[in-house]
């Protein structure tokens, strides 16, 4: 039998309202995850997705309304928070803001009845961890959010969990500071060999910090897999879009099948691409191209015309909104002090960088189109 830190099976969490007319709701519905030790998991999706209410089960807030929640393969559905071994970081950091630094760290310990000599050097180590020394006496209120956010951190690592739990924990700072944390909170991770998982609508703050995402919407798993699973090979639309911050997607029809290769029609071209399976010739396709698989040339040159609708300079790369043919693309071109810079109706040339692009079988209506 398999050993696991963390195995979620066939979990639902349904609100009901029994008192109400007002209609149930299917907050999860049906996840089945498994996470071995050591491992991040990142539960990424928009707002109302279920990734939250699954996190909180996991740490005991919630109770499932069925299937099996295990810690080191023992079933928690009926344990306390207190008694799980797992510790929460949570959005809004929930400091006590009449105890100090120290006292907010030490307060797991002092709850566990732990001796002083132990809750000392215990939260004198987290907090260096932390990058805290030197604050153990400051106030809560006279820190900066990041600051707060490290003591949030600091008083679930003291106690030692066999799982760290994050609720969107760095939604609350600025972008530049969030960069940072992540990196923070990542190498603390990787360092205690702690079990964690974690919880944000961000899909850059969640490829950069995980070993594996799952990929969540009403309430179900879309898609799990590592950061490069997910966004190049992505399992259906919604994960496609979700993954992209700028993703357009063309129509197009499988004409040929060779080797590890297929050729699609494309508007009026014929362009070579990864095989996936599940497609045939004839297939309806739907190709997922993101910003940085489209090149931008000069007018005569690449594979379509196009026209330039929209220019937005950043100093590191140039980000353009293109016409092709009808439709509106994204290119964002890297380094654009070596390259010549087109302007707001400049006729243009583009060429897709087909080894970027992954290609889906067209859905329309549930059904497959063939």
């Amino acid at each position: 039998m398999d050993w696991y830190s963390v195995e979620l099976i066939d979990v639902v969490k349904i609100f009901g309202h029994r008192d109400t007319d007002r209609d149930p709701i299917v907050a999860v519905d049906g996840i089945s995850l498994r996470l071995i030790q050591g491992e991040l998991l990142t539960l990424l999706g928009p707002s109302g997705c279920g990734k939250t209410t699954t996190l909180r089960m996991v740490g005991g807030f919630e109770t499932p309304t069925a299937g099996r929640i295990l810690l080191d393969g023992k079933v928690i559905n009926d344990v306390p928070p207190h008694r799980r071994d797992t510790a929460m970081v949570f959005q809004s950091y929930a400091l006590f803001p009449h105890l100090t630094v120290f006292e907010n760290v030490a307060y797991g310990l002092r709850m566990r009845k732990m001796d002083i000599g132990s809750i000392t050097a215990k939260a004198r180590h987290a907090l260096s961890l932390v990058g805290l020394e030197g604050m153990e006496e400051r106030q809560p209120g006279s820190l900066s959010g990041g600051q707060q956010q490290r003591v949030a951190l600091a008083r679930a690592l003291v106690v030692e969990p066999k799982v760290l739990l994050l609720d969107e924990p760095l939604s609350n700072l600025d972008a530049r500071l969030r960069a940072q944390m992540r990196i923070e909170i990542r190498k603390i991770q990787q360092a205690l060999n702690m079990t964690s998982m974690y919880v944000t609508h961000d899909q850059e703050e969640a490829m950069s910090l995980s070993d594996r995402i799952a990929v969540m919407n009403h309430g179900r798993i879309e898609q799990i897999g590592t950061p490069q699973d997910v966004y190049a090979r992505p399992a259906n639309r919604f994960v496609a879009d979700f993954m992209g911050k700028k993703t357009t997607f063309l129509d197009g029809t499988v004409m040929t099948l060779d080797g590890n290769l297929m050729h699609v029609k494309v508007m009026d071209a014929v362009l070579p691409f990864e095989r996936v399976s599940d497609v045939t010739t004839g297939d309806e396709v739907e190709l997922v191209v993101r910003s940085e698989a489209v090149d931008i040339v000069p007018p005569g040159k690449g594979t379509f015309p196009g026209r330039i609708i929209h220019a937005a300079y950043f100093g590191s790369q140039v980000s353009y909104e293109v016409d092709l043919l009808g439709t509106s693309i994204t290119a964002e071109i890297p380094n654009p002090q070596e390259r010549d810079m087109f302007m707001r109706g400049s006729e243009v040339g583009i060429e897709l960088k087909t080894r970027s692009i992954h290609v889906l079988p067209k859905v329309i209506d549930g059904q497959v189109a063939e």
